[in-house]
């Protein structure tokens, strides 16, 4: 892990990136041992209820299977980029593996969540600041490149007011770009900007990601599977107070 310290000054620069650009590329938040227990941690899960194996391994809540998780959601610089974004208050509603297999076609434009269409002329106004409901960080275990399913991004789209149309590639005449990293950099990116997957163009190589999802104390935790899910006490007893809040015990508050 990066041995830098996190100072109010750099979490503020990146939240104005968030505001801006929609994103902002993390460098070094993991290091090599971290990379390195995750890629193996990944290649001992296996699929449970809406997991799926193929192409593309896709492992949902992962948090609770292994106290092992538990660091990776609260990771220096990302998780005061989340609470600074979020608010103080914030929790996880998610924690997902993949592995992207030589052959994976990744997924069209689109935007994960957005609370309400707004008018472009008031998206426009650069005074305006359209508040986050929910953020993701990608945490890339692997050196991206042009082949590797890099992440792809339209910086600003999330002032779009809108999800993208069918076939739309660009947004107020800006293309998608692809975010090129190195193993342990985490993109951080808020749920309204148009970003899509990529091919994985390589011969023989696997991208393996963790993501972690963030969201206001407001928005639900959907951990499935649902009426089923219950917390792994291992995992319960091995958590920090930080690491409990994520999880969902919070101070009582309106609607609880």
């Amino acid at each position: 892990m990066s041995t830098t310290r996190i100072t109010r000054e750099a979490t503020a620069c990146h939240l104005q990136a968030l505001h801006q650009q929609g994103f902002v590329l993390l460098p070094g938040v993991l290091d090599s041992r971290q990379v390195g227990e995750l890629r193996a941690a990944i290649d001992r899960l296996e699929p449970i209820h809406w997991d799926y194996s193929g192409l593309v391994d896709h492992y949902k809540c992962v948090f609770n299977r292994d106290p092992l998780w538990l660091a990776y959601l609260d990771l220096p610089d990302v998780i005061e980029l989340a609470e600074a974004a979020l608010g103080a208050d914030c929790h996880v509603i998610g924690q997902t593996a993949w592995r992207c297999h030589p052959g994976f076609v990744g997924a069209e434009l689109h935007l994960d969540y957005l609370v309400m269409e707004l008018p472009p002329t008031l998206l426009a106004d650069p005074a305006f600041e359209l508040p986050m409901q929910i953020c993701t960080a990608h945490c890339y275990l692997d050196d991206i490149d042009e082949d590797l399913c890099p992440t792809l991004v339209i910086p600003g789209s999330h002032r779009a007011g809108r999800k993208p149309l069918p076939g739309e590639r660009q947004w107020c005449g800006e293309p998608a770009q692809a975010v090129l990293c190195r193993a342990g950099d985490v993109l951080m990116f808020r749920s309204e900007l148009w970003h899509a997957g990529s091919r994985n163009r390589s011969a023989d190589r696997t991208r393996y990601l963790l993501q972690v999802h963030y969201g206001r104390r407001m928005v639900a935790q959907k951990f499935s599977p649902y009426l089923a899910w219950r917390f792994n006490p291992e995992v319960l007893a091995a958590c920090t107070a930080r690491q409990r809040r994520l999880l969902g015990e919070h101070q009582e508050a309106e609607y609880d």
